[in-house]
């Protein structure tokens, strides 16, 4: 097996081990915390006024998507000015509830 099979295998196996990894909140918990998301993500065909685009769909998304997302805004590693205050008031808890909530339900 030469160098580069021997790094894909490597890398195949950590996104495997990563990507089983996933976020452990409370659904009952994270339903009582969406109602601010539900403000632009839940509007069918609701557009961001500044810049603007589709605000995506979030019910149904990957668990660990929401939560990277989620940690992206309160880190300051995503700039979405409406985001970035909604995520900075959660808790790493609350981003797993919420996460947990939002991809139990149907897309």
């Amino acid at each position: 097996m030469n160098r580069l099979q021997l790094l894909g295998l490597t890398v195949a196996a950590a996104l495997l081990v990563t990507g089983n990894a996933h976020a452990a909140g409370d659904k009952a918990a994270g339903r009582k915390l969406v109602y601010t998301c539900n403000g632009c993500h839940g509007v069918p065909g609701y557009e961001n006024a500044y810049p603007r685009y589709p605000v995506p769909k979030i019910a149904g998304q990957n668990e660990q998507y929401i939560v990277n997302a989620l940690h992206g805004y309160k880190s300051g590693d995503r700039t979405h000015p409406t985001m970035v205050a909604q995520a900075q008031s959660l808790s790493d808890k609350d981003i797993e509830d919420i996460a947990a909530y939002l991809s139990s339900l149907t897309k």
